[in-house]
């Protein structure tokens, strides 16, 4: 297999960390992490039900672009990437970047949301998934574009996604 570089997307609670983990551990490619490259100040507003705007993110995709560029090798990148300008941005950083849309329904996205924030376990309160849901531009039709069902088994998934890397 080439070089890849993909990004695992969707909403908050759709388990783009999970799939993201496993695809590089599969693809012995390296993760990025996109949760963990927002400046303060988005951590800040998030974790206080603050839902962040275009320029918030701003800042934040351009850093998850130049971490895309500084893996000559390929990478995975877990990043909601919710509108289409923003996946544009990251295509602009490393041509030939592949998406992996994690679709799932909202009720569960705020179940899962909710029971992860509940164990203190991430920033994002349930509160913003139908933030998440208003502010997602499907990706479904665009060019090199791949949706799972967020509520598949992850081997069946990571399968899934590893097929669709291999053909033509």
């Amino acid at each position: 297999m080439d070089r890849v570089w993909l990004v695992v997307m969707g909403v908050s609670g759709c388990g783009k960390s999970s799939l993201g983990a496993a695809l590089a551990t599969a693809l012995d490619l390296p993760l990025i992490e996109g949760d963990d490259h927002h400046p303060p100040a988005n951590v800040e507003k998030m974790s206080h039900g603050i839902a962040l705007t275009d320029a918030d993110r701003a800042g934040w995709l351009a850093t998850l672009g130049r971490a895309l560029a500084d893996a000559p090798q390929g990478a995975v990148l877990t990043c909601s990437a919710l509108k289409r300008i923003y996946r544009e941005q990251l295509r602009a950083a490393a041509p030939g970047l592949r998406f992996v849309f994690m679709a799932i329904e909202r009720a569960e996205a705020e179940r899962r949301v909710a029971a992860r924030a509940g164990a203190g376990e991430h920033m994002f309160p349930a509160s913003l998934v139908a933030n998440q849901f208003a502010t997602l531009e499907s990706p479904v039709g665009e060019a090199g574009v791949l949706a799972v069902d967020a509520t598949a088994p992850l081997a069946q998934s990571v399968g899934a996604v590893k097929a669709w890397l291999v053909s033509p």
